[in-house]
């Protein structure tokens, strides 16, 4: 098996797990978690931010791990905190260890994608580069419609969410193990990377990719924390009791399959055109979630649209930034994913707040506003798309 072949199925795999069960997985199961451990909607948020407290936490070490010891670490890490943190999870007999489990397998987001920015870099031809890229990030999209359909089923045969979570551990130690059989091949990079290089992480023209990871952070972190339980609270007409918040992630991930068109997109539109359609779109999803959240029109629409915008935000980022800082690849890539983490730690802090305070409505409509803030912003720019010099 080529470096092609072998690199985009384990990066698949990793993202698969880590952005499936591990960063989405609390969203899915709101509204048990709620019922089980008397949560409001601020200690929703709070949760759901300390679980992406882990994702930016894990970036950073993730970082560290792999200038010294290469790809293989980082991601059997990541892979490792995402079979003990969803196994804590399903065991949890409290909010304090459902915390602790949900920080564990959030970070495991941070540990196992970027390494594979580097790995693609130094191992994949440059042809070859975006398409690699592209089938790793939409490995979250098979990994939360996976993850939806296993919760589905879960509700079907009557049993209870910790068993999903049980299945999700076990589905991360197979991901483990496939990882380590990939990796262990790529040996660490012998690039240490000068001062002028990372100075290009500074340059005016990559504000952008950094503002557009921010609004991309607050708006899917709101998303996923907060949409499954509107539509559940909603009262759909013909749903089995139980099923509406696997379906909310299963249209997500099965529209976000769309994400492997993202270069072919960009190619045909350009940069600017792609991500001003994403952010409407992004804004549109937020909009059905506040307006329609009764109607099957609005839960296909909103899930549908927010799946589509975030993989192909994800897939974005990932080859932009690639482009932006080709002598730093994983540093740059870290950086975005950094400024990605900030928003999705701050974005459902601050919304559960506004949940509690103003209603869902006011929480989901304030939401969109950022994407057309973004969209209007960018109107009046022309992104670079090319390698940064001083």
């Amino acid at each position: 098996m080529t470096f092609f072949h072998s690199l985009s199925l384990a990066g698949f795999a990793a993202t698969a797990i880590s952005f499936g069960p591990g960063r989405m997985g609390f969203g899915l199961f709101v509204p048990e978690f709620k019922t089980t451990f008397s949560m409001s909607s601020s200690s929703v948020g709070f949760v759901s931010g300390l679980g992406f407290a882990g994702f930016f936490i894990g970036l950073l070490i993730a970082q560290y791990l792999l200038n010294r010891r290469g790809p293989e670490v980082p991601v059997l890490t990541g892979l490792t905190a995402a079979t003990l943190g969803t196994g804590i999870v399903a065991l949890a007999p409290d909010v304090t260890v459902l915390a602790v489990g949900i920080f564990l397998a959030g970070s495991s987001a941070g540990f196992a994608w970027t390494p594979f920015n580097d790995a693609v870099h130094r191992k994949i031809r440059d042809v070859n580069r975006p398409t690699a890229l592209s089938q790793i990030s939409t490995g979250t999209s098979a990994g939360i419609a996976l993850a939806g359909a296993v919760a589905l089923a879960m509700v079907l045969l009557g049993y209870d969410w910790r068993v999903c979570w049980a299945v999700f551990s076990g589905a991360s130690a197979l991901a483990l193990v496939g990882n380590w059989a990939a990796l262990r091949r790529v040996e660490k990079s012998p690039e240490a990377g000068t001062r002028e290089h990372v100075q290009d992480l500074l340059h005016f023209a990559a504000l952008p990719i950094f503002g557009i990871a921010l609004v991309h952070g607050i708006t899917s972190a709101i998303y996923i924390s907060f949409a499954a339980d509107r539509f559940a609270h909603a009262g759909l007409s013909g749903e089995v009791d139980g099923a509406i918040p696997s379906l909310v992630f299963i249209f997500y991930g099965i529209f976000g399959l769309f994400g492997l068109l993202s270069n072919r997109l960009r190619d045909a539109f350009g940069l600017n055109g792609i991500l001003r359609a994403i952010l409407l779109a992004s804004a549109a999803s937020l909009a059905f979630a506040a307006i329609l959240p009764g109607s099957w029109v609005g839960l296909v629409s909103s899930a549908g649209l927010q799946g589509i915008t975030v993989m192909m935000t994800s897939a974005i980022l990932a080859f932009w930034s690639e482009r932006l800082f080709p002598s730093l690849p994983s540093l740059g890539f870290t950086v975005t994913l950094l400024a990605t983490a900030a928003g999705s730690v701050i974005g459902p802090v601050l919304a559960g707040l506004v949940f509690d305070g103003l209603g869902a409505v006011a929480m989901f409509v304030g939401t969109a506003a950022v994407p057309l803030c973004a969209a209007a912003i960018l109107q009046t720019r022309v992104l670079v798309d090319r390698p940064l010099a001083w």
